[in-house]
């Protein structure tokens, strides 16, 4: 069944069809609200919400641009509006910086998995921040308009973020050289 045809289905409430929809793009909707999630629970949740706000509003999409991308949007401001109202945290700014090579070279000693978990510790608005820009694309306007903050907020937060990260990273492969030599 293409996707046309699940849409079709979907739209008159075809519970087959709406199983069959979530089987083909639960572990891609899954992913991506794991980037903006902190941790798995959250992640399924989220998930849930994602699903239930696609097949209430599928009759909104009208076919132009990705079908795929369109429930990724919608996917994304489930997560973001679950962290929208929550209070700011503030974290330490970290002194220390590494340059680009220093993360390259991190990064490549670091497993996805491990970078991930770095990246949903993060405080919300720091992670929501990081994901928009970095990871999905927007640019410091966009994330501003999506978040309702400032374009300055944005660039901020985005820094805090890379420092954060860079310190993870940094400790990640120090405590990895450490195992290996025995210590």
């Amino acid at each position: 069944m293409t996707d046309k045809e699940l849409i079709q289905r979907c739209i008159k409430n075809d519970r087959i069809a709406q199983g069959e929809l979530f089987k083909r793009y639960k572990d891609t909707l899954y992913f991506v609200s794991l980037k903006y999630c902190r941790n798995t629970a959250e992640a399924e949740d989220n998930l849930h919400d994602a699903f239930m706000a696609i097949f209430d509003s599928i009759h909104n999409y009208k076919g132009q641009g990705s079908f795929e991308g369109w429930m990724k949007r919608i996917t994304i401001f489930k997560a973001i509006d679950r962290y929208k109202n929550n209070k700011y945290i503030p974290v330490a700014v970290f002194e220390e910086t590494l340059t680009e090579d220093d993360i390259e070279l991190a990064v490549s000693k670091v497993s996805l998995d491990q970078l991930l978990k770095s990246i949903q510790e993060l405080p919300d608005q720091y992670r929501l921040v990081f994901n928009l820009f970095q990871l999905d694309g927007h640019s410091h306007k966009e994330v501003s308009e999506i978040l309702n903050i400032t374009e300055g907020t944005s660039k901020s937060n985005y820094h805090r973020a890379k420092q954060i990260l860079q310190k993870e990273i940094t400790s990640l492969i120090a405590s990895s050289k450490t195992q290996k030599h025995g210590a």
